[in-house]
């Protein structure tokens, strides 16, 4: 059973991570979500779900507007070519939909099947945004404690300059 928005909470809340939620129509794209960059402070996020075709996969945390090269980040991890993990493959490790990408799903990866590489554009914001496991809201928190979240669910968190 994977973990839904009040199992999150209820985890950021045991961690004494502090977090404001806005919600709002579903967000698809990035592209969609620009104008909620007047009402919601701190960086916002792209989060892409990975995998080469020898079951390496990875989960992307970067600044929205960073171009992330996936053949360099894959010859800089040692993997395959990567390409956007498929709808079911994304359900089985992280229990969300497409279009619902977060790190916040982690939460759900309690197996630890991929890694994860945060942008290192987003370590220069005091803030970040991420889907709170869907993508009809966002939530806020410092971004060292998304970072501290990261690791609370068994992941070490790469920080690689992305763009």
């Amino acid at each position: 059973m994977h973990s839904d928005r009040a199992t999150l909470f209820a985890r950021l809340e045991e961690l004494g991570i502090a977090s404001i939620t806005v919600e709002h129509a579903p967000m698809f794209t990035v592209a969609q979500s620009r104008d909620l960059r007047e009402t919601i402070p701190g960086a916002h996020t792209k989060n892409l779900f990975l995998a080469d075709k020898d079951g390496n996969m990875v989960l992307v945390v970067a600044k929205e507007d960073t171009k992330v090269d996936l053949k360099a980040l894959a010859v800089r991890l040692g993997h395959g070519r990567y390409s956007f993990a498929k709808p079911d493959l994304l359900k089985a490790v992280l229990g969300i939909e497409p279009g619902s990408v977060t790190p916040f799903a982690l939460i759900n990866d309690t197996a630890r099947r991929l890694s994860v590489v945060v942008d290192q554009a987003l370590m220069e914001h005091g803030q970040v945004n991420c889907h709170p496991l869907d993508n009809s809201a966002t939530t806020r928190l410092a971004t060292m404690d998304l970072m501290r979240f990261i690791e609370a669910c068994g992941h070490e968190p790469l920080v690689l300059p992305l763009g």
